[in-house]
C-alpha cells in the first residue's frame, strides 16, 4: 500500500466514555467506527457486552458489532482480517476509520499490521485443557501455562482461560510458546497512520465509579438473564469465559449468593480496568485526555478534535 490509510484511534479502560467520544469524532469528521471489543462481536449478547445502542451510535455506522455468534470460533486472527476489510470499505468511500474499543489484543494487532502464522486448532486438546481447568481449578492451569510460557502469563489473567487453554494448545500443537510466535509476527510496516486518543480519570476513583454504575445499569437491564443464557448454552466458549458473565456462574450452581456474585463481577472488573491501562500506557504514542481535567464533556471533546485536525493536517 502506497498510502497509509489515516485512522483515529479511541481506546481506554472500560467505563471510560470511549462510545461517546468516539461518535462525537465521527460526526465531526465524517467518520464511521470500526469497534475493536473483543465481545461486541457477539449477536446473542448485549447488556453485559455494553454493546451501543442506536441513540447511543447517534446515526453513525458501527463496524463489526454483532457480526457473529457465540458458537463461532473467533480469534485476534480474524478479527484482523474483518477490521482490515472494514476500514478499507470505510475509507474508499471517502470516511474517516474510527476504531474505538478496549481489547488491546486486538488494537495493537491490527494497527501494528501483525501476521499471524495459521496455528490449528485441536479440539481434544482444547477439551482435556478445559477438563483440567474445571477439575483442578484455574491457578492450577495457569501454573502450567507460567512453567511453560513465563513471558505470557505476565500478561494473561489466571481466570481468562479461553486465553490460557488456547497458549498451552499452540504450545503442545507446535512445540513453540505463544510468545514466540508473536515474536515472529511483526515482518512488515503498518497500512495505517494512527492518531490515538486515549480516554480515562485522573482520579482513579472515579474511574472505579464509573464501573460500580455500568454495572448496576447492566443489572436492571438483564445481564443475569444474559449470563444464565451463556452458562446453561455452553459454559466454555469465549463468550462465556467474559468478565460480566462468568463471576454469575457460581451463583448459578448454588456456590455463593447474588449479592457475592455481583461483589466479585465489580472487583473482576476493576482489575480489568487496572490490566487494560497496563497494557495501553506501553503504548507512547496515545494522547490521554482524562474526563475530570476539563470542565465539561465539550471542552475534552474540543480539545481531541484540536488534536486530530493537527493530526489530519499534517496528512
Amino acid at each position: 500500500m502506497d498510502k497509509k490509510i489515516p485512522i483515529i484511534a479511541v481506546i481506554g479502560p472500560t467505563a471510560s466514555g470511549k462510545t461517546g467520544l468516539a461518535v462525537k469524532i465521527a460526526k465531526e469528521f465524517g467518520g464511521e467506527v470500526i469497534s475493536a471489543d473483543s465481545m461486541q462481536i457477539y449477536s446473542e449478547l448485549t447488556v453485559g457486552t455494553a454493546k451501543p445502542t442506536e441513540k447511543e451510535m447517534d446515526g453513525v455506522p458501527h463496524h463489526l458489532v454483532g457480526h457473529k455468534s457465540i458458537d463461532d470460533e473467533y480469534s485476534v486472527v480474524n478479527y484482523v482480517a474483518d477490521a482490515k476489510k472494514s476500514i478499507e470499505d470505510v475509507y474508499k468511500r471517502g470516511k474517516l476509520p474510527v476504531l474505538c474499543g478496549g481489547t488491546g489484543l486486538y488494537v495493537d494487532s491490527l494497527l501494528t499490521n501483525t501476521e499471524f502464522s495459521e496455528i490449528r486448532s485441536a479440539p481434544e486438546v482444547r477439551a482435556e485443557l478445559f477438563e483440567f481447568a474445571e477439575r483442578n481449578g484455574n491457578e492450577a492451569l495457569f501454573e502450567r501455562l507460567q512453567k511453560i510460557d513465563p513471558e505470557y502469563a505476565k500478561r494473561t489473567h489466571a481466570n481468562n482461560v479461553t486465553r490460557v487453554v488456547r497458549a498451552i494448545e499452540v504450545y503442545l500443537i507446535t512445540g513453540k510458546t505463544m510468545s514466540e510466535h508473536q515474536k515472529d509476527s511483526h515482518p512488515k510496516p503498518s497500512d495505517y497512520d494512527v492518531c490515538y486518543i486515549g480516554t480515562n480519570f485522573s482520579d482513579r476513583d472515579k474511574l472505579y465509579s464509573r464501573i460500580e454504575q455500568r454495572i448496576d445499569e447492566m443489572l436492571s437491564e438483564g445481564v443475569e438473564e444474559e449470563a444464565r443464557f451463556l452458562f446453561e448454552h455452553d459454559g466454555t466458549s469465549t463468550a462465556a469465559q467474559a468478565i460480566g458473565y462468568k463471576e454469575f456462574y457460581p451463583f448459578f450452581k448454588n456456590e455463593m449468593s447474588i449479592e457475592e456474585a455481583i461483589s466479585v463481577l465489580k472487583k473482576e472488573t476493576r482489575h480489568y480496568a487496572k490490566r487494560q491501562l497496563t497494557w495501553f500506557r506501553r503504548n507512547e504514542n496515545i494522547n490521554w485526555l482524562c474526563w475530570d481535567d476539563f470542565s465539561s464533556k465539550e471542552e475534552l471533546y474540543c480539545k481531541a478534535f484540536d488534536i486530530i485536525n493537527d493530526f489530519l493536517e499534517k496528512k
